[in-house]
Formats: C-alpha cells, structure tokens, sequence
C-alpha cells in the first residue's frame, strides 16, 4: 500500500515504514504530523479524487530543522564577462526528517 502525498509544495510517494526529509515544519522530536493532502492511495487499485478526500497519511518527527539538520549548501555563482562583476551566495535549506507510521484512507 502506498499513497501520493502533498507537503510543502512538494509530491512524495510514500508507505508505511518510510523515511523523508520534507520542507522546515517546526516540530519537535517525536512529535506527530498529521497530512491531509493526499493526492492518491493504491491499496489493490488507484483510488484518487473524492475517494481520497477524508484520507490521511500519520508520520513521527525523527529529527527536528533546527541547528545540524540542514541540506548540503547550494552555491549560487553568477558571472557577467568583461565586466570584472561576479556575484557568489550560498543556501542551505532546512528540513525536518520524518517517519511514515499510518496511511489512512
């Protein structure tokens, strides 16, 4: 069983026993998150729309966003020839690891 979810702008598919890095929530450690937005769940067979629409998907905070969890720096380098002008700035997104326990629909 797997469902389709929507967090942060962002579609994971996911099952029970996953492990993810989705968007800063502001959660702490062990707590709970709960999503509503689920897109699909293939339980046997696809079922999306107003099949899906009470479903949710139930997940545990492993690692909150704050201080070391935090993605690998994206570097940012813009460069304007002849022009002796360069730009370089860096970003380092941060994410809350979190733990799929229950799907359901």
């Amino acid at each position: 069983m797997y469902a389709i979810i929507k967090c942060g702008g962002k579609q994971y598919k996911v099952s029970e026993g996953d492990i993810l890095d989705i968007d800063y929530t502001g959660k702490a450690a062990k707590e709970t998150l709960e999503i509503t937005d689920v897109l699909a769940i293939n339980n046997g067979e696809l079922k999306t729309g107003a099949a899906v629409a009470n479903a949710k998907v139930e997940a545990v905070v492993v690692l909150d966003g704050t201080g070391v969890n935090r993605a690998k720096k994206v570097i940012i380098y813009k460069k304007r020839r002849r022009k002796d002008s360069k730009l370089k700035r860096g970003f380092r997104r941060s994410f809350t690891k979190v733990r799929i326990t229950k799907i359901a629909a």
